[in-house]
């Protein structure tokens, strides 16, 4: 449903009377919208809004634009809450408010108080979708100091700190804070954007302007940070996409499928967390898995529909596969087809047998011929018309035979060459995927706040188990922003990082859906690139998390495996899980590279929890057998592990190390014989 409704349903259970709309693109569809609401529309009788008025301003190119206007018309006599219209959120407003209130009155400097959500050191799926990370410098009682902000494609990886900050005693700064794009703001906002006719933005120019102009403007900005409830903005195809996931989850309760907030919606939660409308068919044989269907939607047989939204009308044929995508309404797929991680808009076609990558953007009525393979190339989006609403010419070598539509480029200055272009965070923003791959910079680009990676190994030589229950047999928590402040404070880059990589790469060993470990591995990397995450820590986290597995195989909730075989498993069940482990977990050829790798799974096995000494030690020696037959560990690397002083530190490293000695034993006997034989010839 339109983003418009969360955003209104918010303003209106926060008892909000009178609403202004400023519109810039797609002004007269969302008037019409409005206006035929059952809801919303100002002439109706159940509409919660004393008023509601669109206001013009033409040839208004940016916020500030509309701000300044506010101003001129003086609509707006006291505080007000000023909100974008992509907002999703039920935090209650009463006591953010009241607390508003009360600064105003003790001191007539302030002028407004923004609302910010911690991310926690779990983040949940919005807070890891920021492109731009902003940056608040606070003092302890919430008042903001000073704003910045930073992206990967930033070349100075420092911030330059105001002497004056310092003349405020303690402050803190925060890069942990997801900005809800809701602010409490009182009439003096609007004389301080007039004031500045070159402010566009709320936060790059407004509260980076006024802040740094403390001394003129004498006004205080105030912060409510808060670490309950869910707020977050839909500002680009990312967010979009978490927010979505987040709202399937119930995590935005009550704005869930089936409350049915929209007039003539008939959602259901049936089995797998799945929720579909009346009038839905899906034939025997289908699945559908943590997935929203609309009304009249078809499903053939054999069909697997998993982590999807699809839209009303929609006709899917049989042994379709739908991943992680968002599928409008009236779309057609024919039988064979895959979309993986896509967006297709109202009345696409996708013909037999065809493959829609991660990150494809299919534009309205768009058609992709039979058979026809998209190639695996980041950002792709098709369209029938350009940005000028011209129409393209088709280009059947990419969407095949009796397709229609071409690729949709922006239109670009002519000054700006391609490298300028790609460290532009907007066209990062503007893709379906968070990934640097495709856009040539080196991780030293990459601006973090976390400090250089040091061995965060227990006592006893273990790695931290991020399963906090203590039992490795339980689903992986719900990772979620909703963690305490104190833990947010305290979790630094690297532990997030570590967190967040070992339970999505369990949660992608675990998954039934797939056999496909390409997109673990493809969010594991963007995550890496997002936290600047070492070799070794990148290392810990895939030890960690192959290794809890193995251990759950060995469960009787999970099949009672033996060692042999919970290792097996565990590394060729998915394809490309044994290339990733020898890519990123081992890195190298040489031997220290495998040494590393193996030591780190000895602590791995040491960190699980409820796993005995005995059974982790018959374990490390099946998972390094396994990691030899495939070719990831070789004799040396083995050797060099077993030689290596580390991993005899301590007791618990010394019994886990006693099943591995028949394997070293054979493999130091493997090699003197080729010796020999060596010498013999």
């Amino acid at each position: 449903m339109p983003i418009i409704e969360y955003t209104l349903e918010f303003l209106a259970g926060n008892g909000v009377q009178e609403v202004f709309i400023y519109c810039s693109a797609h002004s007269e569809e969302i008037e019409t919208y409005i206006s035929e609401s059952p809801r919303w529309s100002p002439k109706s009788v159940i509409s919660p809004f004393s008023s509601l008025d669109f206001i013009r301003v033409a040839d208004a190119t940016s916020i500030g634009d509309f701000l300044r206007d506010l101003d001129k018309r003086a609509l707006v006599e006291g505080d007000f809450i000023l909100v974008h219209g992509d907002v999703v959120s039920n935090i209650p407003l009463a006591d953010i408010l009241a607390k508003h209130k009360a600064r105003r009155e003790a001191n007539r400097d302030v002028c407004m108080t923004m609302v910010l959500r911690t991310i926690g050191d779990e983040p949940h799926r919005a807070g890891k979708a920021r492109v731009i990370t902003p940056v608040f410098f606070v003092n302890p009682e919430g008042r903001c100091l000073q704003y910045d902000e930073i992206h990967p494609f930033q070349k100075d990886r420092k911030l330059r700190l105001d002497r004056l900050l310092f003349d405020h005693g303690e402050f803190y700064m925060r890069a942990d804070l997801l900005d809800c794009g809701i602010d409490i703001c009182t009439p003096e906002v609007l004389a301080l954007w007039s004031e500045s006719f070159d402010y566009e933005l709320p936060r790059k120019n407004f509260l980076h302007g006024v802040l740094k102009d403390w001394e003129l403007n004498g006004k205080m900005i105030y912060t409510e940070i808060l670490n309950h409830g869910y707020a977050a903005r839909a500002s680009n195809l990312q967010m979009y996409d978490c927010i979505a996931r987040d709202i399937l989850g119930r995590w935005a309760f009550p704005l869930a499928p089936d409350t049915n907030l929209v007039h003539g919606q008939s959602f259901k939660r049936i089995k797998e967390g799945s929720f579909l409308e009346d009038g839905v068919v899906i034939a025997r044989g289908s699945k559908v898995t943590k997935s929203v269907i609309g009304r009249s939607t078809s499903l053939g047989s054999g069909t697997a529909i998993t982590r999807s939204i699809i839209g009303r009308r929609c006709r899917i044929g049989k042994d379709v596969k739908i991943e992680n995508s968002h599928i409008w309404d009236d779309v057609v797929i024919e039988d064979g087809a895959s979309v993986v991680h896509s967006i297709m808009a109202s009345s696409a076609a996708i013909g037999k047998g065809a493959r829609i990558p991660e990150g494809t953007l299919i534009s309205y009525n768009v058609r992709i011929g039979d058979g026809q393979q998209l190639a695996e190339k980041p950002f792709v989006r098709i369209s029938l018309l350009a940005n000028d609403k011209t129409l393209l010419a088709t280009d059947t070598s990419l969407v095949g035979q009796g397709g229609k539509g071409a690729l949709y480029e922006e239109p670009r200055d002519e000054d700006e060459d391609e490298e300028e272009r790609s460290r532009d965070p907007a066209v990062l923003q503007n893709s379906l995927l968070y990934s640097l791959a495709d856009l040539n910079i080196s991780s030293e680009s990459v601006s973090t706040f976390a400090s250089h990676d040091s061995d965060d190994s227990n006592e006893d030589g273990s790695f931290s188990d991020p399963f906090r229950s203590g039992d490795i047999v339980t689903p992986r928590s719900r990772l979620s922003s909703f963690a305490s402040d104190t833990s947010a404070q305290a979790a630094s880059s690297s532990g997030a990082f570590h967190i967040d990589a070992v339970h999505g790469l369990v949660d992608a060993l675990r998954a039934d859906d797939s056999n496909d470990f390409g997109s673990a591995r493809l969010e594991f990397m963007g995550l890496r690139l997002a936290n600047n995450a070492s070799d070794a820590a990148m290392r810990r986290a895939i030890a960690v998390a192959f290794a809890h597995r193995a251990a759950e195989l060995l469960s009787p909730e999970h099949g009672g495996l033996e060692f042999t075989k919970a290792a097996d498993k565990t590394l060729t069940a998915k394809d490309g899980a044994v290339k990733f482990i020898s890519d990123v977990g081992v890195g190298g050829d040489d031997a220290a590279s495998q040494a590393e790798f193996a030591l780190a799974l000895q602590k791995a096995l040491l960190g699980v929890k409820g796993l005995e000494a005995t059974r982790a030690s018959a374990l490390l020696a099946a998972l390094l057998q396994q990691l030899y037959n495939q070719d990831v560990l070789e004799e040396d690397g083995i050797l060099t592990w077993w030689g290596d002083k580390r991993s005899t530190e301590g007791e618990s490293l010394v019994k886990l190390r006693e099943k591995c000695r028949i394997l070293v034993e054979w493999l130091e006997n493997a090699d003197e014989e080729d010796s020999e034989e060596e010498d013999s010839d």
